[in-house]
């Protein structure tokens, strides 16, 4: 069996590493204890394909009886513009990740870097420093709320079915963020001390507890 190929890094991701390296170590001197909390990219692609599937067979139905009037299908033109918007609100996505965070993070947006994962072509945000549970966790799902679930719920309110679609293509979006949320809730430790710092060459985080 031949050994995985590990992915060439960015210039950017060795100098995140380094940093990251540094800081574990330091947080190990200081008697933290370190687990990997990381999701594989493409089992976050697998969930995104199924997420998109379940939301329009789920509420496709429920807007057309909330809003029988409404035309559900696109336009060509319109599924066009939903999804060069759509491509839009990716680059906001990350933004909002990293605007939540900067409130949280020692040196605020001095500690935010944002890249494309080369291999997968996947944009991403990273917090460069450690952050309390809560703050990680809030950042971490800021653009769901923001730009997945509130337009969704505004669509079913208003009855505007491109909104709906938005709302559901930014919804899937968030799905390794949900799953990155999930790993950290399902985490089970007794400890006093936790803070959690994004790995910056793969999807996911850290905790050090101790």
């Amino acid at each position: 069996m031949t050994a995985k190929k590990e992915r060439k890094l960015t210039d950017a991701e060795i100098r995140r590493l380094e940093t990251f390296n540094a800081t574990c170590d330091e947080l190990a001197s200081q008697g933290y204890k370190r687990v990997g909390l990381e999701v594989g990219i493409l089992f976050a692609n697998i969930v995104a394909i199924v997420a998109v599937i379940v939301l329009f067979f789920a509420l496709l139905p429920l807007f057309s009886m909330a809003h029988p009037e409404a035309e559900i299908s696109l336009s060509l033109g319109g599924f066009f513009a939903v999804i060069v918007v759509f491509l839009v609100l990716i680059v906001v996505h990350e933004l909002i990740h990293g605007l939540t965070w900067s409130f949280y993070a020692p040196r605020g947006f001095k500690d935010i870097e944002f890249g494309i994962m080369r291999d997968s072509f996947t944009p991403y945000c990273t917090c460069s420093a450690p952050l309390q549970r809560g703050a990680y966790i809030t950042g971490a799902l800021m653009p769901l709320i923001i730009l997945g679930i509130l337009p969704i719920v505004i669509a079913f309110v208003i009855g505007y079915v491109p909104l709906l679609y938005i709302g559901i293509f930014m919804t899937v979006s968030a799905a390794g963020d949900v799953l990155i949320v999930l790993k950290v809730l399902r985490y089970k430790t007794t400890a006093s001390d936790v803070l959690l710092y994004d790995h910056p060459t793969e999807a996911g985080s850290v905790i050090f507890e101790r």
